[in-house]
């Protein structure tokens, strides 16, 4: 009875983390598809007015720490004990809120999106801090009895010209369908120790591709984008797993992605590579 019992309890915990794993997968699946919100897919080109980031500017050079790894951090404990900062954040998330950004060019309205993603997720995590990681933060969970939180992603947690915002709008229903680079997830960050950096220069019209052209070769030359174990055997970023659509659809166009901006050695290594690729993500948070 004994043996039975224990076996019995050790299938139903295998079917418990399968079924988890399933909805983990399917969720996953969901919120990495670039579909365009149509609402969004309007902009005026002949209107020349610029939106001011100089808040957002300022919280960056204030909160945001280069760090000898290569990853910059920030300075979640400090912005929150910060009482005047932590206003000049909602502050500034406001004002973004209180403007119609299709009433601007294409190219002022990318700089606005991924600045606002930025400052939101850096609120997000600032407001339930101390957390070890941003999938820690939810207003919704999955998993049998409802226990697992799914990250801040799909949490409505903003407004645009009176319209509902959730990071995923943002990321997955503006920016990637409307502009269709793969810059875009160099230019977003999830406040982890996997993701590209958080920018510590705000983005504008005038110096987007400049931004995104750094923060790609940062990345990829980077171990947490691309670490060469042997001359068989690579470990990549799981972004280019996640993302492959937007990186040209499958492992040898992702290769041809990373061949870009690979300085000459990670070049050498890459190129006719014929070995085993690895996908990883570290989701610690981005804190000191």
């Amino acid at each position: 009875m004994e043996r039975i019992g224990a076996a019995a309890i050790l299938c139903a915990a295998a079917l418990f983390v399968t079924g988890v794993a399933t909805v983990f997968a399917s969720s996953a699946s969901a919120q990495n598809e670039a579909v365009l919100i149509p609402a969004w897919d309007a902009g005026d080109d002949s209107n020349t007015a610029t939106i001011d980031h100089s808040a957002w500017q300022s919280l960056l050079d204030a909160f945001v720490l280069a760090h000898e790894s290569g990853v910059n951090r920030v300075d979640y404990a400090a912005l929150k004990a910060s009482p005047g900062a932590r206003a000049a954040l909602q502050d500034y998330l406001a004002m973004l809120q209180s403007i119609d950004p299709r009433e601007y060019s294409r190219a002022e309205q990318k700089a606005y999106w991924f600045n606002f993603y930025n400052a939101l997720t850096v609120e997000t995590v600032t407001a339930e801090y101390p957390v070890d990681s941003i999938r820690e933060i939810s207003d919704s969970l999955i998993g049998i009895g409802g226990f697992i939180p799914i990250g801040p992603w799909g949490d409505v947690r903003a407004q645009a010209a009176g319209i509902d915002l959730t990071l995923d709008n943002i990321e997955h229903g503006i920016l990637r369908p409307i502009y269709r680079d793969p810059r875009i997830h160099y230019g977003v960050n999830c406040a982890s120790i996997g993701c590209p950096n958080l920018a510590a220069t705000a983005f504008t019209a005038a110096n987007t591709e400049e931004l995104l052209e750094e923060a790609a070769r940062i990345y990829v030359n980077h171990p947490r984008g691309v670490d060469v174990v042997d001359e068989d055997f690579i470990v990549i970023s799981s972004i280019y797993t996640w993302f492959v659509e937007d990186f040209g659809g499958g492992e040898a166009a992702v290769i041809e992605h990373l061949l870009q901006y690979a300085e000459p050695e990670l070049a050498g290594s890459l190129r006719d590579f014929a070995g085993f690729i690895e996908y990883e993500y570290d989701w610690a948070l981005n804190r000191p």
